[in-house]
């Protein structure tokens, strides 16, 4: 019954980490600002509770919206698309990152991390409701991420072990300085990979 945008706002990690708190009676039935009065009244129904209004403390109502990078001012840098939830952001490495905007959820997480400020809240026009559809393919594409993540998050931490290890290995023989700053930049990289697989 919540609306899967993934937003944080509840101040649980995700839909369903509050969903559980819900259902196991920690946590109260209106802390979620996109569902909003009616998903209030819907969680109110079938949990048995009694309908209270939304908690401030979480955020306003407000209609759907959606996030746009500014092209001219995206610098590449990933945050963005490394905080989308539902993976509505692509783009690569130095190169423009684009929303794909009906997969936003309008959840805002995207916009903290980015060092340019070049995200922007855009409303629907004509405005749109967030449907049962889009709620589920959400918490579908949320769920594969989940999934993914863990995976490329390996991968990214062994990139610059691997590029610093090629460098090294061209720079054999020759400049003493850069061959010490590739060994620390090899170490730097372990010790990274040894953190992330604690």
């Amino acid at each position: 019954m919540l609306p899967q945008t993934q937003c944080t706002r509840c101040g649980f990690p995700a839909c369903r980490p509050y969903a559980e708190a819900i259902a196991r009676g920690e946590a109260d039935i209106n802390r979620c600002p996109p569902g909003g009065s009616g998903g209030i009244e819907a969680l109110a129904a079938l949990t048995g509770r009694p309908v209270i209004p939304l908690d401030p403390d979480c955020g306003v109502e407000q209609p759907l919206h959606y996030a746009r990078i500014v092209a001219h001012d995206c610098i590449g840098c990933t945050k963005c698309i490394r905080a989308c939830p539902v993976d509505a952001i692509v783009g690569g490495p130095q190169r423009l990152h684009v929303v794909l905007r009906e997969r936003c959820t309008g959840c805002e997480l995207c916009i903290p991390p980015c060092p340019v400020d070049c995200i922007e809240l855009r409303p629907w026009q004509p405005e749109r409701s967030w449907s049962a559809e889009d709620a589920w393919a959400a918490r579908k594409r949320h769920a594969l991420r989940n999934l993914r993540t863990p995976q490329q998050r390996e991968e990214i931490g062994r990139q610059p072990l691997e590029t610093a290890q090629t460098r090294l290995a061209g720079n054999v023989g020759k400049d003493d300085r850069a061959r010490a700053i590739l060994e620390a930049a090899i170490e730097k990289a372990r010790k990274r990979l040894q953190e992330s697989a604690r």
